[in-house]
């Protein structure tokens, strides 16, 4: 084969390859046009803002007009019509003041970017992400905003995922640089800076956060403590994801893997008491829930899982001491957020 052949192959195969990726793109965006260019249905209406009482915000996964915004109902009535704001969004977190929105950009070919809005909608900051939006926290006084994105791969149990998680703050998007460059303790003993990932932030406060270490090679995942001012985090609990915090501060509610592996990965939630260190594995759920969980309150966990219809997912609750099967709380949503109205 000549140089010139070879050149010539090259081309077509890559437009060939070019070609494909620009279908699929246009397959997923009429996909996701068509789901928004119908009546919706859910009973909706507009909202400017979402500082309006004590609300459940969420990602709008309703067919229809109105599919993929930010919504929101009142804490006491979440069967309740859905108020609508103009913002769309793949995972959200708010405060009584502000929204935290991950943005997947749809087109020939998808960019990502996280926004942070203000209670009228308005946005304040912008900054792009190097992938896949996954979860999003922000601390107690909402002066810092996590995020993390994938890299590579679109899930946890994809092989050779890739993750990037950051703090910023809320006033001027400055952040505090990688987290895979923090010093990592793991039962003590310093951990060589590589193969690993950070997801799933929950704040205690301004200056201590808890979060997920993956150690890629290993397949080993740990809660670990992480304390800003000397950027250093530390193992606490093994076989922990996505944790998050309990608003007294006393239990961590996580997702534990307890079957499968790789693409098959089964997660269950969890709740860790700090104090004890008991661990309460909420079998009482027996599908696979892969989310950051929300507190409702101090006794309810919320959390998201995909229904029958592709596309949509319904928002469930379940008692935090497994004593009760898990209920539909809220239908046709994902990535719930407790908002308490402020002062």
């Amino acid at each position: 084969m000549t140089p010139r052949v070879k050149w010539v192959l090259i081309a077509a195969v890559s437009v060939l390859a070019l070609g494909g990726t620009a279908g699929a793109g246009l397959y997923a965006w009429g996909q996701y046009r068509g789901r928004q260019d119908v009546p919706s249905a859910v009973q909706t209406t507009t909202s400017t803002g979402w500082a309006q009482g004590d609300r459940i915000l969420f990602r709008n996964t309703a067919a229809g007009q109105g599919y993929g915004l930010v919504a929101s109902v009142p804490r006491d009535d979440p069967s309740g019509p859905r108020a609508l704001t103009d913002i769309p969004c793949d995972r959200v977190a708010a405060t009584a003041t502000l929204l935290s929105c991950l943005r997947s950009e749809r087109g020939l070919t998808p960019t990502y970017n996280a926004r942070l809005y203000d209670d009228a909608g308005v946005e304040q900051l912008q900054w792009p992400l190097p992938g896949v939006p996954s979860r999003t926290r922000f601390s107690p006084d909402g002066s810092l905003v996590a995020t993390t994105a994938f890299v590579t791969g679109h899930a946890y149990a994809t092989i050779g995922f890739s993750t990037e998680t950051a703090i910023r703050k809320t006033s001027d998007g400055s952040n505090f640089g990688n987290l895979e460059d923090w010093k990592l303790f793991i039962d003590g003993t310093p951990s060589a800076p590589f193969d690993r990932n950070y997801w799933g932030i929950t704040f205690v406060d301004d200056h201590t956060f808890y979060a997920t270490v993956g150690m890629t090679t290993a397949g080993v995942t740990y809660l670990v403590k992480g304390d800003m001012d000397t950027r250093t985090m530390r193992s606490v609990l093994k076989t922990v994801e996505c944790p998050s915090l309990s608003p007294d501060g006393t239990r961590i509610a996580f997702k534990r893997v307890t079957g499968g592996a790789g693409p098959t990965v089964h997660w269950t939630p969890a709740v860790y008491d700090l104090a004890s260190g008991k661990v309460t594995v909420l079998d009482v759920e027996s599908r696979s829930v892969d989310d950051q969980i929300a507190w409702l309150d101090d006794d309810t966990l919320l959390y998201g899982l995909p229904n029958h219809t592709p596309g949509d997912s319904d928002v469930w609750e379940l008692k935090a001491d497994g004593a009760s099967a898990p209920r539909l709380f809220i239908p046709h949503a994902w990535s719930p957020a407790v908002v308490e109205a402020g002062p």
